[in-house]
């Protein structure tokens, strides 16, 4: 059992698939990092400086005792970061349109299909005729 996991373990298919796993991982990190730091001040500045994760419904106010200690706390929809959430979806899924499109750009075009020849039935009836005669 033991070798028959190494075995599938060294294929090329999980190692490749292994690299693209970390890949992608960093690649995440790198287009969140662009979003949240280069493209969201653009849309908070057009939004009138307006910072969407600091949007909320306070359905329940925090309680907060005489020491200045937090005894309940509050209850509140964030659907401000939910908001961050949408436009940072919509911004990666530009970026990776844009990343696909140049891919398939340097692709070489596929080369036109040869011509079909004569069918196996086409070839029968010329040496059925052939026959014939």
């Amino acid at each position: 059992m033991w070798k028959e996991f190494k075995s599938f373990i060294m294929t090329g298919n999980v190692i490749d698939l292994a690299v693209a796993v970390l890949l992608a991982g960093a690649m995440g990190l790198v287009v969140n990092g662009f979003v949240n730091d280069i493209m969201m001040p653009f849309v908070g500045h057009f939004a009138s400086g307006l910072d969407f994760a600091s949007l909320k419904i306070v359905l329940d106010e925090a309680v907060i005792a005489s020491d200045g200690t937090v005894e309940k706390a509050e209850n509140a929809i964030m659907y401000g970061k939910w908001i961050n959430t949408i436009i940072n979806l919509v911004i990666v899924g530009f970026v990776l349109f844009m990343i696909v499109k140049a891919y398939n750009k340097t692709k070489k075009p596929e080369a036109p299909a040869a011509p079909a020849g004569p069918s196996d039935n086409d070839l029968l009836k010329e040496i059925r005729d052939l026959l014939k005669k």
